[in-house]
């Protein structure tokens, strides 16, 4: 019995990791940072309106070898009276948490970004305030703190703000690897969109519990999950599959 469960569990975090890994492999992918595209892809136009605030949360693949299993997010806010929108990033090299240093609906290694949350009209602009607050408390914002697996990163960062602005409600993709991580040991909090709970040690192994999340397992930085509201499943690699679409 414990052989086929050990086996079973083999085959629904590697299995996917597997298939998934192959199908971004196949992609063609920049030769560096150099020869990637980085431009904006059109989807945020200038602010027409001075008086609308706007708060949105991006992911897209990570860059080469990374972009097997993992994606980047970002967040993106713009305050009332603003004329120009304020991109969130946090990066591998010198101070980890970068200002407008990309488009802000640019894209991440050539690979376009999927919008995971937008919030529009004036009374977004408190919640923008939030997210900027949130930014300046970043726990892991020092010269150094970046760590690739299992974290503090990038997904690491923007699951963080979330989690101190619930009323986002963005949930990070089952990719965003670095999203559970809760500390170096023993961690327990809300989930990204504040709907539910997890436990996560060291952002090696967890478990969350949440009504927009539904059940996740969390091993090694990777999700498999079943999510009841929108009838889909996660998986390591190959992202989120629902009935209801994206």
């Amino acid at each position: 019995m414990l052989k086929k469960t050990l086996v079973a569990f083999a085959l629904l975090f590697f299995g996917p990791l597997l298939v998934g890994s192959a199908m971004q492999y196949l992609k063609p992918w920049p030769k560096g940072w150099y020869a990637a595209d980085w431009s904006s892809t059109g989807a945020l136009a200038m602010p027409a309106d001075p008086g609308e605030a706007l708060v949105q949360v991006y992911s897209a693949r990570a860059g080469r070898w990374r972009g097997l299993v993992a994606s980047h997010s970002w967040i993106v806010v713009k305050r009332r009276g603003e004329t120009s929108y304020t991109r969130y990033d946090v990066v591998g090299w010198g101070k980890p948490v970068r200002r407008n240093a990309y488009a802000p609906d640019g894209r991440w290694y050539s690979n376009a970004p999927v919008l995971l949350a937008n919030l529009r009209g004036a009374a977004v602009d408190a919640i923008a305030g939030k997210v900027e607050a949130a930014v300046a408390r970043y726990p892991y914002s020092g010269r150094g703190s970046y760590t690739v697996w299992p974290g503090p990163n990038s997904n690491t960062f923007v699951a963080w703000v979330l989690r101190q602005v619930p009323e986002i409600g963005a949930e990070l993709p089952p990719t965003a690897v670095g999203k559970d991580f809760l500390g170096p040991w023993f961690g327990f909090d809300r989930t990204p969109t504040g709907t539910g709970w997890q436990v996560s040690l060291g952002g090696v192994a967890g478990l969350a519990l949440a009504l927009e999340e539904g059940l996740e397992l969390h091993l090694f930085g990777l999700t498999v999950g079943l999510d009841i509201l929108d009838l889909g499943i996660k998986l390591p690699a190959v992202g989120r599959l629902s009935l209801l679409g994206p």
